[in-house]
């Protein structure tokens, strides 16, 4: 899939997976620096955020904003997903106050890969969001296309509220 960044084409691996979809099988880490993998995401409503690079300006603010939203939401999980090491995501959330939400990182490449996101020419992820169902079926998709834009927030917040 072709994306942009301050207009300059870059190409994702592929094609993510579409609403109505089952998420495919990864493994991340997380904060602790323990392996998370898919099926460990599942049994709850979750909103997963992915970001290129948490320490650039777009990405925190994605991040900040989801995590102000948290507490909105009985019953669903908020992950923000990038390709930083552990210690840079845990220095962000130091210095950023970010308590709420859970940071995972894909430093070994295996969600951007099996999702399709992974962006070789920057060993970066595609800026996205997706909610999957408990199932794990992806019930919401928004593929950001110039990955200095910011995701439409109050588009997925509004899809977790109707659907709670």
């Amino acid at each position: 899939m072709q994306i942009t960044r301050h207009d300059q084409p870059l190409d994702t691996i592929g094609t993510p997976p579409a609403v109505g979809t089952q998420l495919p099988q990864f493994d991340l880490k997380n904060a602790a620096g323990e392996t998370v993998t898919s099926a460990q995401l599942l049994g709850k409503r979750t909103l997963i955020s992915v970001v290129p690079d948490i320490d650039t300006r777009v990405c925190s603010i994605q991040t900040k904003h989801f995590n102000q939203a948290v507490d909105q939401f009985e019953g669903v999980h908020f992950y923000t997903i990038s390709t930083n090491t552990i210690e840079q995501q845990n220095n962000w959330c130091a210095a950023e106050g970010v308590k709420n939400m859970q940071l995972l990182s894909d430093e070994a490449l295996s969600f951007g890969k099996a999702m399709q996101l992974y962006v070789p020419s920057n060993n970066t992820l595609q800026r996205s969001i997706f909610i999957l169902e408990a199932d794990g079926t992806i019930s919401y998709t928004e593929l950001i296309i110039e990955q200095t834009d910011e995701p439409d927030y109050a588009a997925a917040l509004n899809f977790l509220k109707a659907a709670q």
